[in-house]
């Protein structure tokens, strides 16, 4: 299964590089794309759950790694302003 590295700069300006096991993440962020904070985090809520199904579909157990940076996202986004925008970097 291609997995995707991605690269994200929170409202803060801090960059950050996540992982997603599939390439579903490509339906739901693009590079050079800014969010809303909110928007952002269900697109990667959406994106990184379709990706772990994958895994599971194939292999019969869900990817930790897209359920660890999922959580990940989720922690970051409760400490950045709720007014601020997320922009995806790149998307490989």
């Amino acid at each position: 299964m291609p997995e995707v590295r991605f690269t994200i700069r929170w409202p803060d300006g801090a960059e950050e590089k996540c992982y997603s096991p599939s390439t579903a993440i490509h339906r739901y962020l693009a590079a050079g794309e800014t969010y809303p904070l909110a928007d952002f985090v269900e697109r990667a809520r959406a994106g990184l759950n379709e990706a772990s199904d994958r895994v599971a579909a194939k292999y019969g157990f869900a990817c930790s790694a897209a359920m660890d940076q999922l959580a990940l996202i989720e922690q970051v986004a409760k400490n950045q302003p709720s007014d601020g925008h997320v922009t995806c970097l790149t998307l490989l």
